[in-house]
Parts: C-alpha cells; structure tokens; sequence
C-alpha cells in the first residue's frame, strides 16, 4: 500500500505542478498561498495579464549590480511566482496574514522582502536559491524559512 502524502507534500506538489504554467524562459516558479490548510491562492513567473510572455516575445534582461558588486540579470517581462500569488490573493480580497507559502525554490531578496511585509509566517521552499543573500533578512525576522526536499 502506497503511503499518503502529507501536507507538506501535497502543497508543494501542487506548487510544482503551477510551476508549469510558468512563461518564463530562464526558470519555471510556482507558489501556492496556504491558510488553514486551504489552498488560498496560486501564482507562477510571467508576464503581467494580457501582456505578451517570454516565451512568445522572448526575455527583457537587464543586468544589475548588487551593494557588493556582484552582478545580476533579471527580466522587467517577468513578475515572480511568490508576487503573483499575493496579487491574486489581494485582486480576491482573501487576507494572507498567518499563511504559509510553498515555492518551488526559495525567494529572491526582492521577493523576501515582500513576503516579510504580507503576515506570512512560514516560507516551504524545494531548490535552495541564493540563500546566502536573503540570510540577513530571516535572521532579522520571525519568519520560518523551511525546505521540502
């Protein structure tokens, strides 16, 4: 007999399975907002709704230069999964104060930073992301920060 998931699982499968719809061409992104053990909202990377994606147009990479030097290249195409799913939460009027997201990889500072600001309380991520550059943030904060492998 096949074992049953647990919820940690089943969340992040699903995750998983949003991440498909990503139109990224760099990286397939899927969260899911979870309260209660209740799927409240979904997003995956892409382009605003209605406008053209990556993955039709291709990317609009720009490169910037972290405090530190380090340079990065990011899309302005592209809004991220973890944003994707607040917004949708928010454009529904569904309160995400002491939810839980699961992503598929750990958020980028920018997004880290938006999700301090949201009440969510727990972060269940898959793939490690440049987890030493949100490190400060989360040392700084009460928020868990947790991998499903």
């Amino acid at each position: 007999m096949e074992e049953r998931r647990t919820w940690d699982q089943y969340f992040m499968g699903i995750a998983q399975m949003v991440a498909e719809r990503a139109t990224c061409t760099r990286a397939k992104i899927g969260a899911v907002i979870v309260k209660d053990k209740n799927i409240i909202a979904t997003g995956y990377n892409g382009s605003p709704a209605g406008h053209p994606h990556c993955t039709d147009v291709g990317c609009l990479i720009y490169v910037s230069r972290n405090p530190d030097g380090e340079e990065e290249e990011n899309c302005f195409r592209t809004i991220h999964a973890e944003i994707n799913a607040i917004t949708q939460a928010a454009k529904n009027g569904v309160g995400i104060d002491d939810a839980d997201i699961y992503i598929t990889a750990s958020p980028c500072y920018h997004c880290l930073k938006t999700l301090l600001n949201t009440g969510i309380k727990r972060i269940y991520y898959r793939k490690p992301y440049k987890l030493e550059k949100i490190k400060p943030l989360i040392e700084h904060s009460d928020m868990e920060l947790i991998q499903i492998p």
